[in-house]
């Protein structure tokens, strides 16, 4: 399934492909400006791609047929919270990627019992009484309002059984062993505020792989691209820009 994208930059600089976390579409990036040919793309069910059966396979697999359908390669990759998941996946299963950054995410959760409960309350009553908790994982709590808004009206569009069929990907999924597949250059940022992904679940992916840097992000929670763009955009084009 070749899923809803947006291809922006200079014709001849490298494609940074650019993947986001669970409930949030291609808005996710609109701070970014990188000097880079940013692919962007929605998972399916969220923004303007179609629904479909999710799983961390499955939605690599789509990049993969996206990749295919542009002619691209190969390409460099950063990919936050799920989207981090998808791109562990490609680097340890294909060898479409030549350079990674993985931000506020995890290879692995032990503890399944607040995906079993998100899940449990979203398929009974629906999105809007998950989406205050959600959110509220995603921001600090003195974070522009605004912006919090926008992200949760975003996040009421997801179709709610991709949205279902991807938090029971990210809760059964187990990573662990393919990090030791993946010998791309690999940035690791985690942010301070995040109890999604806490700096140690972090941490944890840096310390298994063979070519990494950990940063810490201060003042900002999970979605750290929206409330830290500028510091991970000099940490992003430190890492794509010095090949």
């Amino acid at each position: 399934m070749i899923p809803h994208h947006t291809l922006t930059g200079p014709d001849d600089a490298p494609v940074l492909v650019l993947g986001n976390a669970l409930g949030t579409t291609t808005e996710l990036w609109r701070e970014f400006s990188l000097p880079f040919r940013l692919l962007r793309f929605d998972h399916r069910g969220h923004g303007l791609s179609e629904p479909g059966p999710c799983s961390i396979e499955a939605l690599a697999n789509d990049v993969v047929e996206l990749l295919d359908h542009l002619g691209l390669r190969q390409v460099y990759y950063c990919g936050v919270s799920l989207g981090g998941m998808v791109g562990m996946w490609l680097a340890a299963h294909t060898d479409r990627i030549s350079r990674l950054a993985l931000v506020c995410t995890a290879a692995w959760y032990p503890d399944k019992t607040m995906w079993d409960e998100r899940i449990s309350l979203i398929r009974e009553l629906g999105m809007e009484p998950a989406a205050d908790a959600i959110v509220s994982r995603w921001f600090t709590p003195s974070f522009s309002p605004a912006v919090v808004s926008h992200f949760r009206s975003e996040l009421l569009k997801v179709d709610v059984p991709s949205y279902l069929g991807c938090a029971e990907a990210i809760r059964d999924m187990d990573l662990r062993a393919d990090l030791a597949k993946i010998d791309v250059p690999t940035v690791v940022i985690a942010a301070a505020q995040d109890h999604a992904t806490p700096p140690d679940v972090v941490r944890h992916i840096a310390d298994e792989l063979t070519d990494s840097e950990l940063y810490i992000v201060g003042d900002a929670a999970h979605l750290a691209v929206v409330e830290a763009p500028r510091t991970i955009s000099v940490i992003l084009d430190d890492h794509f820009g010095n090949c």
